[in-house]
């Protein structure tokens, strides 16, 4: 017996949503999402989404796909009680973000979204990005103890094996020449040797105003908010994966391309990244803020050597006065910093060096590195992205540079032999 009736198909069920204030707004995540998706996916305002994730049927969602701009900041708090309960739902969150501020982004990232895409979409980023977040997580693994033996720890991922020095550049006034140094010196580390094969790693820490970019003439990557805005899930790989190469000699993290606050990042976070970037290279150069902040005593704890740069005027003194009182008043290790006074007075300006020496004894310090004034030729080579050594290689400056990255190499040299 055949029947007449006509067989009527159910509809697709809904495994995935948007969440938008107008999803008209984001026309591009409307066609990735029926690519994707078909017609098993809907659209919801954030009120809306408040409510359907109370209901029973939204626990069958496998992710929500949050799209923001610069309008939705005011309604963070709104944005966040979403994410939230889509976390405790086990539901996967996409966070997607048009001319977002980095602290709004921040935030969003901490309440615990998993994965973000910015907004235009790069073609297949909806689809990587869907890809990522539904795998499913790793189950631990319960080794079996045999004999009561105790095994070393199994390490995930591919893991560095070198123990770096540390040498951070920390600038006691403004224009004191602090980038400049901190970017010459990584690279005459790299190549001390014709075919040296110390691998050097500059890190770029002042978010707000670093300038190791463009001093290497090297673009500032969104990936790096990205990498710095969830830190705790940052392995070996995903950090080296950040920097960018010059000249194929020296990786460079450099400033994000936005301003962010420079405590948006806390120094058990900066502590991670420095220790990553320790096992994974032979020299660590940091680019410090002339700020002192929370994360200060980190790296000043973690550093081999602690570079401050001065100079031969009363702000330099007053301002290394002032930081030697604040470390001094939190029992931090102010005997660390190495003071080095830039555009020192030639060898034959008397007056200058006793000037000098004057500043030392009434600081109570010693400088122990004077560099020379390199002249125009230092602003000319910053300017065209490249260090001193390519493009003026007998600058007085870069020559004394280069005698304290050959010192610095031969002192580490000889305690790995010794």
């Amino acid at each position: 017996m055949t029947s007449s009736v006509a067989l009527q198909t159910e509809p697709a069920p809904i495994a995935a949503c948007t969440v938008a204030r107008d999803v008209q707004n984001f026309d591009l995540l409307i066609e990735d999402m029926e690519t994707e998706m078909g017609e098993g996916w809907g659209d919801l305002n954030f009120d809306d989404a408040a409510a359907y994730l109370n209901q029973p049927d939204a626990s069958e969602l496998k992710f929500i796909a949050v799209a923001v701009d610069t309008h939705d900041e005011d309604n963070l708090t709104k944005v966040g009680d979403i994410i939230g309960r889509a976390k405790e739902l086990g539901i996967k969150v996409i966070l997607i973000a048009e001319d977002v501020s980095p602290i709004a982004l921040h935030q969003l990232l901490k309440l615990g979204a998993d994965d973000f895409v910015p907004y235009p979409l790069p073609e297949g980023a909806l689809h990587d990005s869907i890809e990522r977040v539904s795998k499913p997580e790793p189950e631990p693994v319960v080794e079996q103890v045999e004999n009561d033996a105790p095994r070393a720890p199994q390490a995930t991922g591919k893991i560095g094996t070198l123990d770096g020095v540390i040498l951070p550049v920390h600038g006691l006034a403004g224009g004191c020449g602090a980038s400049t140094f901190a970017v010459n010196l990584a690279w005459e580390l790299a190549t001390t040797e014709k075919k040296s094969t110390a691998r050097v790693c500059l890190l770029d820490l002042d978010f707000q105003f670093g300038s190791a970019s463009t001093y290497l003439d090297l673009p500032r990557r969104e990936a790096v908010l990205e990498m710095l805005s969830d830190i705790d899930a940052m392995d070996d790989d995903a950090f080296k994966a950040t920097l960018l190469t010059f000249n194929d000699k020296i990786q460079v993290l450099t400033a994000p391309s936005d301003m962010i606050p420079l405590d948006m990042i806390g120094p058990e976070e900066i502590e991670k990244l420095v220790a990553t970037a320790q096992r994974n290279f032979d020299y660590v150069v940091i680019d410090m803020p002339s700020t002192l902040v929370q994360w200060t005593e980190t790296v000043l704890g973690m550093a081999h050597v602690y570079f401050g740069m001065m100079e031969l005027d009363l702000r330099s003194a007053q301002n290394t006065l002032r930081m030697v009182r604040a470390l001094k008043a939190e029992d931090l290790p102010y005997e660390k910093i190495r003071y080095v006074m830039n555009r020192a007075p030639k060898f034959t300006d008397l007056a200058g060096k006793s000037r000098a020496k004057r500043m030392a004894e009434s600081l109570d310090i010693d400088v122990e590195l004077h560099l020379p004034d390199g002249g125009k030729q230092v602003a000319q080579s910053c300017d065209h992205g490249l260090p001193l050594a390519e493009t003026a290689s007998k600058n007085p400056l870069r020559k004394e540079i280069a005698k304290l990255a050959k010192s610095l190499h031969d002192v580490n040299q000889a305690e790995e032999a010794g």
